[in-house]
């Protein structure tokens, strides 16, 4: 039987087995933590988030005061809020759940969710955009999300969860990292194959979360260019790394050498920037491309004999066989 802390920590051990940037980069920025940590006044000292030392995703926190609970039932889902709670309260009176999972961030996991975007300037440069250039057109960005989330109500679904005694923990960055991996890896292996837009559309299309998704209106969509174009090579951005990065990285791209994007979502300002710089987008699905993340960890925790049930647009698909019992 596993714990909640166990499967926070697996969180955070998959996510950076996943991560894009080499381990030792990761341990890089852990140790650098830590240094600064242990360089600060006492006083900074006790406001200073202590998971930060061995987690390097901000986005990911639990919420309980039992870490060490042992959990049978999960109840998970994409966009976990008062009406997700309420439901799980619903469905404990028939069987109990013993953790809620989120994909998004809640409480301090949303407020500090802009801390993660610092990946985005190590992926930039991996396709080809100077590293310093990355960097200035991100810290930008990461100062304008930062803003943005100051005023939410980050705590309103926390507070609900632990009025009605249920344990909560959201996992975003690790589980966008895994879904990063997996879709790397299939047009990597593909690539001899695509040679048009439509060729990468109809990979994309092949993948279970994607085809459900497509029933339900949501799957992979052409946002610019078109199914006949030359799709050249292809980069995967915005599918991990907090939110959306900054406006101005298309021109740089491009000038990189890249001819399609591959993202979760695209904002319609950031459509037309695209268009302008003759990228071809296409959006694979926000839902979609959450559950694949999702579902991979998942996979990890109903492998220890975890029941998992899902909600709040999880598109559930298991990649593993559950061993017969003798």
């Amino acid at each position: 039987m596993i714990t909640i802390k166990q499967i926070y920590n697996l969180a955070v051990k998959k996510g950076i087995d996943a991560d894009m940037r080499p381990n030792q980069g990761v341990f890089r920025k852990l140790k650098q933590e830590k240094e600064r940590y242990n360089n600060l006044p006492q006083d900074e000292k006790a406001e200073f988030d202590l998971e930060k030392l061995t987690n390097p995703y901000a986005d990911t926190r639990y919420f309980t005061d039992n870490p060490n609970k042992k959990i049978k039932r999960i109840y998970a889902g994409i966009d976990i809020d008062v009406a997700e709670v309420l439901l799980a309260e619903k469905l404990s009176q028939k069987k109990p759940i013993d953790l809620i999972l989120a994909h998004h961030p809640q409480g301090k996991a949303l407020a500090g969710m802009y801390e993660v975007m610092q990946m985005q300037i190590e992926m930039l440069a991996m396709y080809g955009v100077p590293i310093h250039m990355a960097e200035d057109l991100m810290k930008k960005r990461i100062s304008e999300v930062s803003r943005s989330l100051a005023p939410i109500n980050h705590n309103k679904t926390i507070d609900a969860a632990q009025k009605l005694d249920f344990s909560l923990m959201c996992v975003h960055t690790p589980a966008d990292n895994l879904v990063f991996r997996f879709l790397k890896k299939l047009v990597d292996r593909n690539q001899k194959k695509l040679e048009f837009v439509k060729d990468v559309l109809n990979l994309l299309k092949s993948v279970p979360e994607y085809q459900k998704a497509m029933e339900q209106k949501g799957g992979p969509t052409i946002f610019t260019g078109s199914k006949e174009n030359y799709c050249g090579k292809i980069a995967l951005t915005e599918l991990t790394g907090g939110t959306s990065g900054s406006i101005d990285i298309y021109e740089k791209l491009a000038q990189a050498g890249i001819g399609t994007i591959i993202s979760m979502h695209v904002k319609e300002d950031y459509k037309e920037e695209a268009a302008k710089q003759h990228l071809n987008i296409i959006v694979a699905g926000h839902m979609a491309s959450d559950s694949i993340g999702m579902n991979l960890f998942l996979d990890e925790i109903e492998k220890k004999g975890v029941e998992i049930i899902t909600g709040s647009g999880l598109i559930r698909v298991k990649r593993f066989k559950k061993s017969k019992k003798k």
